[in-house]
């Protein structure tokens, strides 16, 4: 390519490098110690700007599969924090909404911030990395970060 074409070429590269791709990436946390495993699936909703729609889908024992979708990031707000309690369920908690799993009878619900409760063990969170990817940090990796709660 020669250099002229390149550099009319160049403003077209360079907003092609920041778009993002209305395809969907998910992130799995795989937690066989409990018998489950976790998904959350991020789609884009805006080419340049960091707005996301975000589905979860909860597996356990014997078949049972739950989804939801969850609050939209409308800026930056993607980020969910993973717990388990000692009852075995599976808490998914962001700044706008907490969900809990409960594989017994393999049900997820929507729950307000003041049910939760101290005995929860911090799992992992759902993240973007340095490059912007998506996905599942454990705890051993990645420590937690609590959400004010409203």
């Amino acid at each position: 390519m020669s250099r002229a074409k390149f550099l009319r070429a160049l403003p077209y590269l360079l907003a092609a490098a920041g778009c993002n791709s209305d395809v969907p990436v998910s992130a799995t946390a795989d937690l066989p110690w409990l018998g489950l495993s976790v998904t959350v699936t991020r789609t884009a909703t805006h080419p340049f700007l960091a707005r996301f729609n975000l589905r979860l889908r909860m597996m356990g024992p014997n078949r049972c599969v739950a989804t939801a979708e969850l609050f939209p990031d409308t800026g930056g707000v993607s980020r969910r924090n993973l717990y388990d309690d000692v009852q075995g369920r599976l808490i998914l908690v962001s700044q706008f909404d907490v969900r809990v799993f409960d594989p017994q009878p393999c049900s997820l619900s929507l729950q307000e911030f003041r049910w939760l409760g101290s005995d929860m063990r911090y799992l992992g969170v759902f993240d973007s990395d340095e490059e912007q990817v998506w996905k599942f940090f454990p705890a051993s990796v990645r420590t937690e970060r609590a959400f004010e709660r409203p």
